[in-house]
């Protein structure tokens, strides 16, 4: 009987341990089909108003189409990350802006959390807290941090997707004309279609200040649709990343060395009157000495 009993629970622990090996297969495969060529579609609307202020204007409506390509950078069995990059401009002689990022890791424990105004808050969690999760790390176009979350990616009745919700900074087609709120509370949709991906956010406007509750002043909906073409409509930014391959390495270097210090970070808006990204997206900035220097003086603490 005993024998039976061992024979049984070692065959569920082989079963179970199966089982999770094949959720995380199917895991990697979504989150990879986030990258190749897309034409994708951005699509922002403030749906609900809650500000007190009666001069109170809404966001206008935003739409934005696109072509991208959605580079894969790190390809591990616990960390993922693809590197986006837009082509503008005419397709003969189209011009090469460097995206957003985003890093996928399986039961990630350390957090940098957005707490308003620039600061972003280091949490540490606990196995439990974690376990079978995947964590979105999104950066920003120079890869300093912006907002990150962990859950478990869903595949059930034909469709895989992950959802969270968690602090952001405003993003760039609101920081430059609104000061009325300072933490984007996103709630992130990634769903694989048949036709790409979409990313569908409900998102919420808050004022955070400290000592005090958070206050919403709006909703938004974004409805983000990413259109898969063939892959050598993108040629250019491919051929982009490779040249500037090296240079961006050094970038998310450096990044990682102040990531891993483990503590709260704060950045500097601007030093000797220029936004991060600008000094770093200059062709002469490129030698490692120089890119380590200048992303230390925007680290405030």
């Amino acid at each position: 009987m005993k024998q039976i009993l061992a024979f049984s629970l070692v065959f569920l622990i082989i079963t179970l341990s199966v089982d999770a090996q094949d959720k995380k297969q199917k895991d990697q495969t979504a989150i990879k089909e986030m990258c190749g060529c897309f034409e994708v579609t951005f699509n922002f609307a403030e749906t609900f108003s809650f500000s007190e202020d009666s001069l109170y204007k809404p966001s206008k409506t935003k739409v934005d189409k696109g072509l991208e390509w959605a580079q894969l950078v790190v390809d591990e069995d616990d960390k993922i990350s693809i590197q986006h990059l837009l082509q503008v401009g005419k397709p003969d002689s189209p011009y090469i802006v460097k995206h957003w990022r985003q890093d996928w890791l399986f039961e990630n424990k350390d957090f940098y959390m957005y707490n308003g105004d620039n600061e972003w808050l280091f949490e540490e969690k606990t196995d439990k807290d974690v376990e079978g999760q995947w964590t979105q790390k999104v950066y920003q176009v120079d890869d300093s941090p912006r907002y990150e979350g962990s859950a478990t990616w869903v595949h059930v009745d034909g469709k895989s997707y992950w959802e969270n919700t968690t602090t952001a900074p405003l993003p760039r087609r609101e920081y430059t004309k609104r000061s009325d709120y300072n933490v984007t509370l996103r709630g992130n949709r990634h769903e694989i279609t048949e036709y790409g991906w979409l990313h569908d956010q409900d998102n919420a406007k808050v004022i955070r200040e400290k000592g005090k509750e958070d206050v919403i002043i709006a909703h938004e909906k974004g409805y983000n649709t990413y259109v898969k073409v063939d892959d050598s409509r993108c040629q250019a930014a491919k051929d982009w990343w490779k040249e500037n391959y090296d240079k961006w390495a050094t970038v998310r270097a450096k990044w990682d060395e102040v990531y891993g210090r483990d503590k709260d970070l704060v950045l500097e808006e601007k030093v000797d009157n220029k936004v991060l990204y600008k000094h770093l997206f200059d062709d002469e900035m490129t030698a490692e000495k120089d890119i380590d220097t200048t992303i230390e003086s925007f680290v405030k603490k």
